[in-house]
């Protein structure tokens, strides 16, 4: 990444089994193929603190006892743990934005206003698309649902890949 260059963001919006986590997956891969450095924030959505990836080390137990933020590195790999405000996208993401990142996926955060994706599993999710700011759409049945947004399969991801990281290429060169 360049310095100075802010990276691009985009959000990954659906319903619970609607394949966020699965296109998630694919754009990284993808994204990493092109040389891009890539972070990610994901909504836990299902109540609770989720499952830290750190357990039974000191870095853990700081975080325990009230530390805002704790981190442990071992052989090149640094693992952050920090407490913000429950559904304050806006903290999370400022640590992403200070990193040298070329791109930030978030996974979740319906409400927030970035570029999002969008995917739906059916008719009964099409109160997503009042969402703000949607630059794509991936649906399971495009029969019956109309769209006002390029819209693509979710079983073709040779045809959604392709249009995301040249959309990912154009926010890079406006910016």
């Amino acid at each position: 990444m360049a310095v100075g260059i802010k990276p691009i963001i985009i959000q990954i919006v659906g319903f619970k089994n609607s394949g966020k986590t699965t296109l998630m997956n694919q754009l990284i891969q993808e994204a990493v193929k092109h040389k891009l450095e890539v972070g990610t924030i994901k909504h836990h959505g299902h109540g609770g603190v989720p499952d830290a990836p750190l357990t039974k080390n000191d870095s853990e137990q700081h975080f325990q006892h009230g530390a805002t933020v704790s981190a442990v590195e071992g052989a090149g790999s640094l693992y952050l743990q920090a407490t913000v405000p429950k559904g304050d996208l806006a903290s999370s993401l400022h640590v992403l934005e200070n990193w040298p990142l070329d791109l930030i996926l978030i996974e979740g955060y319906k409400k927030w206003s970035y570029p999002k994706m969008v995917l739906l599993r059916n008719q009964d999710d099409q109160s997503l698309l009042d969402l703000t700011n949607i630059v794509a759409v991936l649906t399971e049945d495009q029969t019956n649902v109309k769209i006002p947004y390029p819209s693509f399969s979710k079983d073709e991801a040779a045809s959604y890949i392709p249009w995301i990281m040249d959309y990912i290429r154009r926010q890079r060169l406006h910016d």
